[in-house]
């Protein structure tokens, strides 16, 4: 098994609620694809197996968890229904009963290592696609070295989901909090 001691500090660092979930989540991935591999992208633990397979993120309030060729599954609905509304395809996790059962959650595992294998790719977005960067997020960006740089960077995909995740705030307050959130899991090393 291919463990990233970085992965270790990220479950490490995370809220105490977001400990077990994170760990029994990577128990499951490394279950499911022993050959998986660990690193960390964006700020956040992602699994590769011929590709990106799916990712775990840990926040103030819950965890997130999502397959990076969601829009390809069975259940595809299910799987990109809170899109937008938390990081990650499965909604806002907070404690382990949130989580599908592991039999689930191993045939999705073994569904995505599927596409992978057979090298399906997503459908590329259209650059038009690109949603607009909030002012305050490139405010935010703008006071730190390099920032706005490496959120330019990213794929336009990862971009969209911080800007929907700072957009879908309802206060001035928690738009700066999650534009703050944003500048620093992108320049996390």
């Amino acid at each position: 098994m291919a463990f990233d001691t970085r992965v270790d500090a990220y479950i490490e660092n995370a809220a105490p609620f977001a400990q077990p979930i994170l760990k029994h989540l990577r128990k499951v991935i490394h279950r499911a694809c022993p050959e998986v591999t660990e690193t960390i992208k964006w700020g956040m633990p992602y699994f590769e197996y011929h590709g990106i397979l799916c990712s775990m993120a840990a926040f103030k309030h819950h965890c997130a968890f999502g397959f990076w060729k969601a829009s390809l599954m069975k259940d595809a609905e299910m799987l990109i229904a809170n899109n937008g509304k938390a990081m990650g395809h499965s909604g806002k996790i907070t404690s382990k009963a949130d989580l599908p059962a592991d039999e689930v959650l191993i045939d999705r595992i073994r569904e995505a290592m599927k596409l992978n294998e057979d090298g399906i790719e997503l459908p590329s977005k259209n650059k038009a696609e690109k949603l607009p960067l909030p002012e305050i997020l490139r405010k935010t960006l703008s006071v730190k070295r390099n920032g706005l740089k490496v959120f330019t960077e990213l794929p336009p995909a990862h971009q969209n989901e911080y800007i929907r995740w700072i957009n879908d705030a309802k206060t001035a307050d928690t738009k700066m909090k999650r534009s703050n959130k944003v500048v620093e899991m992108i320049l996390k090393k």
